[in-house]
């Protein structure tokens, strides 16, 4: 009797081997988990400001989720398919899984972000629950948000106690950043439901059709290459899902997936050390030669030389 070989996930980040990826070698500042006694630290959480971030993060993959909050300046965004800019009051969120990269990093750019593992908020909010209560750290949820004045004011606010309370470290500190963390996810969530910026999982008008394509994509691109099976998964023809994307974003549908796969790739390459050979079957091609020649179409140059630049 043959014995199925399981194929190995793809390598995922995890919050205490990350901070290397971000931060500057020469960082010194002291917000926040930056240079923060090790006594000091709370398991599964950690918090920064913008000062010490590198210029560039990603293409790349993590378990655990993120909130990036920006106060000034600018930051180009991709998760997944969608691509956006922060400005002054841009909140994005990223979940466990999800591909993401940034970069273009203005020189007057400061905010915060904060990452926590899926059980950090445990005794307050299942892991399970997260993505149900809090939208935005969900596939079928629109992963950015535009905060007025009184909103992101609050929000900082909220960074500004957790920060405090992990200087300090006081008696009760690791409940009383749990609560506030989970008070500034709910401060977001009250913003996220008056802009009305869930998606209905019903609606197949063209208004919805593109991002909801996207978000699909983002989640299925490993198992689903092909245009007709995220037409079925939306209940429209191939054909209309192939014009609507073309109109939206000037690119075919197919071209999305393949941009998909690419950034899954670029994070491979770049940030491990797994064969050529297996990245191909991670990717579930039929064998490295159509892996090569896949990439270097989209890339103009091949894996291996895209891993020795990167």
């Amino acid at each position: 009797m043959s014995t199925k070989i399981s194929k190995p996930e793809i390598p995922q980040y995890v919050l205490n081997d990350f901070r290397h990826l971000h931060r500057k070698e020469d960082d010194t500042s002291d917000f926040g988990y930056n240079n923060l006694e090790e006594e000091k630290r709370i398991p599964g959480f950690e918090v920064y400001s913008s000062e010490g971030l590198r210029p560039a993060l990603g293409p790349l993959k993590s378990d655990f989720y993120r909130i990036s909050i920006t106060l000034s300046g600018s930051v180009d965004v991709q998760l997944g398919l969608e691509k956006f800019q922060h400005r002054a009051g841009t909140l994005s969120f990223t979940f466990p899984g999800q591909v993401f990269s940034k970069d273009n990093i203005s020189a007057d750019t400061f905010g915060y972000y904060i990452l926590f593992n899926a059980d950090f908020l445990q005794d307050i909010i299942p892991a399970g629950k997260i993505p149900v209560e809090f939208p935005f750290f969900d596939y079928s949820g629109v992963p950015f948000i535009q905060l007025d004045k009184a909103a992101i004011t609050a929000v900082a606010d909220f960074v500004g106690k957790i920060n405090e309370e992990l200087q300090h470290h006081k008696s009760g500190c690791e409940k009383a950043v749990r609560m506030y963390l989970y008070l500034l996810l709910l401060e977001v969530k009250r913003s996220y439901v008056a802009q009305e910026l869930h998606l209905t999982t019903t609606d197949t008008r063209n208004t919805y059709l593109v991002p909801r394509f996207k978000k699909l994509v983002s989640q299925h691109f490993l198992a689903k290459k092909k245009v007709a099976d995220y037409a079925a998964l939306l209940g429209v023809t191939p054909n209309h899902l192939n014009r609507t994307v073309k109109e939206v974003t000037g690119h075919t549908a197919s071209a999305a997936i393949a941009d998909m796969l690419v950034q899954e790739a670029k994070a491979v390459l770049r940030y491990t050390d797994i064969a050529i050979s297996e990245i191909s079957y991670q990717l579930n091609f039929s064998d490295p030669a159509g892996f090569n020649r896949f990439f270097r179409e989209q890339t103009g140059q091949t894996p291996l030389s895209y891993r020795k630049n990167a």
